[in-house]
């Protein structure tokens, strides 16, 4: 059980508190509830790279990484479709150094034409290194055009293209800012050896004084569903074939999401799992396979890539993982082989709450998707799910209309 604190400032910042006395170190972590999805499709790529110009000073501090160097502190971020997540962890008894910094970002940046050119040049590189010259580095930019026709998961949160990152211009930097970089669109954890009175008390000293602003309210477009099967083939200079198979699934609240995992666990979940088994080392018609979620708020996609043996055709391959798919909705799952992924699932989640950060962000995410507590009952979820709910959600999904196919050929093979 992790027990936790929770209040709100005026201004409507959430704040959690987790108090682990085991360990030195404090977790700050500041989630912001906006990410790729919230985009202007002529923009995108735009909340990952106000994620790099969070790092380029504030209105007080000029030099983020400098003053949590020393504190003895370390710090980074991620932006992902949902969420933009800052963290830092330091020594306890240096806690109100993330205060102090994380509410001046929060506050106002130190807007320029020469840090936003400089940031807009790390993002393109990044984009170029990450997707373009990296082999089947371009597959995710693919896959999620293929599948996604209306709701903005259509882009990576890298954005479309270098070039809509090029024009973003300094205006648009600034209002992006204060639409969303504001305390009633923040979710604070604080976990370690803390106390929560202290907190309280830092928090309404650093961040009880930036107002609230007006947050837009979320209305995006839902995904129709699909009904039609989706096919691209590309040809890229790469070493060996490829295939990807894309399923619309649940989101994080649906119904469904926690029985899809487990069937991803089933299928590619390890060394002993169906698809690596079967696939890759006895019939041998690839060479590695994956299958896993994307895990996101609103309905995502449930994914399997592989990589083809040079003797097996696209047509083999498709046909040997429609084959383990079947094996799925004609309830082939025993409860041992189901037990099995649900005790692996359980042991990464303990082994991963053993550390304060990780901790800390299960718990800033869980809160914005309505219920903290989900930290401690998220896996009562996965130990309802029965054989026959992995059947019937294996029909569901695993359907040729529901399907989005990227067929990725391989120039050195001719």
């Amino acid at each position: 059980m992790i027990n936790f604190d929770k209040f709100e400032l005026d201004n409507g910042l959430q704040v959690i508190v987790h108090q682990d006395k085991t360990t030195p170190i404090a977790a700050f972590n500041l989630l912001y509830k906006v990410g790729s999805r919230d985009e202007n499709p002529e923009r995108t790529g735009f909340a990952h790279l106000f994620e790099h110009l969070m790092f380029e000073g504030s209105i007080n501090i000029k030099d983020y990484d400098h003053q949590i160097q020393i504190a003895g502190g370390e710090n980074n971020a991620f932006t992902n479709t949902d969420i933009t997540n800052y963290y830092i962890t330091l020594p306890k008894q240096n806690l109100e150094t993330a205060f102090w910094l994380e509410s001046d970002r929060m506050l106002g940046l130190d807007f320029s034409e020469k840090k936003l050119e400089i940031q807009k040049n790390v993002v393109i590189e990044e984009f170029n290194q990450r997707y373009l010259n990296n082999p089947y580095g371009d597959w995710m930019l693919m896959i999620r055009s293929l599948a996604y026709h209306k709701h903005p998961y259509m882009w990576p949160t890298i954005g479309k293209n270098t070039f809509q990152i090029e024009h973003i211009k300094l205006s648009e930097v600034e209002a992006f800012f204060y639409k969303y970089y504001a305390p009633n669109n923040a979710i604070l954890v604080v976990a370690g050896d803390v106390d929560v009175d202290e907190v309280k008390r830092l928090a309404n000293k650093w961040f009880g004084p930036i107002p609230r602003r007006v947050i837009p309210v979320r209305n995006l477009p839902a995904e129709p569903k699909q009904n039609i099967p989706q096919t691209l083939i590309v040809k890229r200079d790469v070493p060996t074939n490829a295939i990807y198979k894309a399923y619309h699934m649940d989101g994080r609240l649906g119904p469904d999401y926690h029985a899809s995992n487990l069937i991803s666990d089933l299928l590619a979940g390890g060394d002993s799992s169906r698809l690596i088994q079967h696939l890759v080392k006895q019939k041998k018609t690839f060479v590695s396979i994956n299958a896993y979620i994307t895990g996101e708020s609103d309905p995502g996609l449930f994914i399997i890539e592989g990589k083809l043996n040079d003797n097996i055709s696209f047509e083999q391959a498709e046909e040997s993982i429609n084959a383990e798919l079947k094996l799925l909705c004609n309830n082939d799952v025993t409860e041992e082989e189901l037990t099995k992924v649900k005790n692996n699932i359980e042991m990464r989640n303990i082994v991963g709450e053993v550390n304060v950060l990780n901790k800390a962000m299960n718990l800033a995410r869980f809160t914005m998707l309505g219920d903290t507590n989900l930290i401690n009952t998220n896996i009562s979820y996965y130990q309802k799910v029965s054989t026959a709910d992995i059947t019937n959600i294996s029909r569901k999904i695993f359907t040729p209309d529901n399907c989005s196919t990227l067929i990725y050929k391989s120039s050195q093979n001719g």
